[in-house]
């Protein structure tokens, strides 16, 4: 009977040390996490950014996809004007010889 009080103290150190070493590698591994996310937000923002400059790309996409879907409506329709324009010079040109 006496080891088996020497053994309850040996046992609660074991508990003891393995709680804090849990505890240790979890705070390191939410660290990590929290790290390689903020990581992968600022890779994300960056990927952005430069289409930013011309308003042409919104963070949020959910909110401004109806004016975004209106700007590239706006820009085709731009681009097919001055394609119609450019195919009216060159039937001039044509003509003029």
């Amino acid at each position: 009977m006496g080891q088996h009080h020497e053994a309850a103290p040996a046992t609660l150190v074991t508990l003891i040390t393995g709680a804090v070493i849990g505890a240790g590698s979890l705070a390191w591994w939410l660290l990590n996490e929290a790290d390689r996310r903020r990581r992968l937000g600022h890779q994300q923002a960056m990927l952005y950014a430069p289409r930013m400059q011309d308003g042409s790309e919104v963070l949020d996409p959910v909110s401004n996809g109806h004016k975004r879907n209106q700007a590239l409506e706006e820009r085709v329709e731009r681009l097919n004007a001055a394609i119609a324009d450019v195919r009216r010079q060159l039937e001039g040109l044509g003509k003029g010889d």
